[in-house]
């Protein structure tokens, strides 16, 4: 069954933000280097304990500030055309993401129906 295992929260200010959530709940933020856009890995606990870790960016052009969450699926393709059929929309087409980010390959935001936030899928080499 595809569980969530990564979040982004998307904020225009992520150097303002960032000190809220290391006081309130103790994250750790480490900024990503090399990449395409500004990023921040963060970790929200020890890999013991249950719960998944994330990342901080800013907004891509016309997105919203929120929260995406990353589904870990066995096949993009197949996914894809299950939320067609069920009327989801597909916002932004496959994409690679470095590998030192973890180990995701590619990914997609995805609208399941207009009721519903957008979910980012992934798929492991």
């Amino acid at each position: 069954m595809p569980r969530v295992t990564h979040f982004e929260i998307y904020t225009d200010e992520p150097e303002a933000v960032r000190p809220f959530y290391e006081t309130v709940f103790g994250w750790k933020f480490q900024k990503f280097e090399g990449g395409p856009i500004e990023y921040w890995l963060v970790t929200t606990g020890d890999d013991k304990e249950p719960g998944i870790n994330g990342g901080l960016t800013r907004p891509r052009e016309g997105q919203s500030p929120g929260t995406i969450n990353t589904v870990a699926v066995e096949s993009l393709d197949q996914t894809m055309k299950k939320i067609e059929q069920r009327g989801g929309k597909i916002c932004v087409p496959k994409m690679a993401i470095p590998k030192s980010a973890g180990s995701l390959t590619r990914k997609i935001p995805l609208a399941t129906s207009s009721e519903s936030s957008n979910q980012t899928l992934m798929q492991s080499n």
